[in-house]
């Protein structure tokens, strides 16, 4: 149907590898021509021959525990794909587009150790994005420096306490921090195992 509603007559062309859709009046414009049954078979057997056996492309898969990050992979595809290697292999995950798989390989992925993230985080230069859109950075807090944690939600309120977080209203507004003590190391391991890192990213320290 078209934008102002009128009905247009398609039809499908179908070849070996691929197909597509035409409209008639394409179709009486185009180098297409009835034939018969023989004639066709002939030219599609042709074309057949022609297709190469085995075809070779290159898919990006984003595998492994996607659940802590799948809010941040892209929305184009949510199909997730089942593959088998020649090794025998399996691999299970969502396909990506190349233009994204380029983006998301620019930006350092997570393989810190909780004490090597308390230590990335005193620094002031890292911010640790973690799952569930959540981050974790210092920052300077009535002439101190804190950890804190931003994203979370209120369900989460109750076990970021349990693990050992502290909060603090600030302009009205519900803050919580890891502590920056020597027991920070130890709450952070717990936030990390709840919420792992997804990416790890650089700033001016504060």
């Amino acid at each position: 149907m078209l934008d102002d509603g009128e009905i247009e007559s398609r039809v499908r062309l179908i070849r070996p590898m691929e197909h597509h859709h035409a409209s008639m009046k394409m179709m009486d414009e185009s180098h297409w021509q009835p034939t018969d049954r023989e004639t066709f078979a002939a030219a599609w057997n042709g074309e057949v021959v022609d297709v190469p056996e085995f075809a070779e492309s290159t898919l990006h898969i984003v595998a492994g525990l996607l659940l802590p990050i799948w809010k941040r992979l892209p929305n184009e595809s949510t199909r997730v794909y089942r593959l088998q290697t020649d090794a025998g292999e399996r691999i299970i995950g969502r396909r990506v587009s190349p233009a994204w798989a380029a983006s998301a390989c620019m930006t350092a992925t997570c393989s810190l150790t909780p004490n090597e993230a308390f230590s990335a985080l005193m620094e002031g230069r890292t911010v640790l994005e973690l799952a569930e859109d959540l981050q974790l950075r210092r920052v300077r807090v009535m002439g101190a420096h804190r950890f804190e944690l931003s994203g979370f939600t209120d369900v989460m309120r109750d076990r970021l306490r349990a693990y050992g977080l502290f909060s603090e209203i600030i302009s009205w507004k519900l803050r919580m921090f890891v502590p920056s003590d020597a027991t920070g190391a130890a709450v952070l391991a717990k936030v990390l195992d709840h919420y792992p890192i997804v990416r790890i990213g650089e700033r001016e320290a504060a």
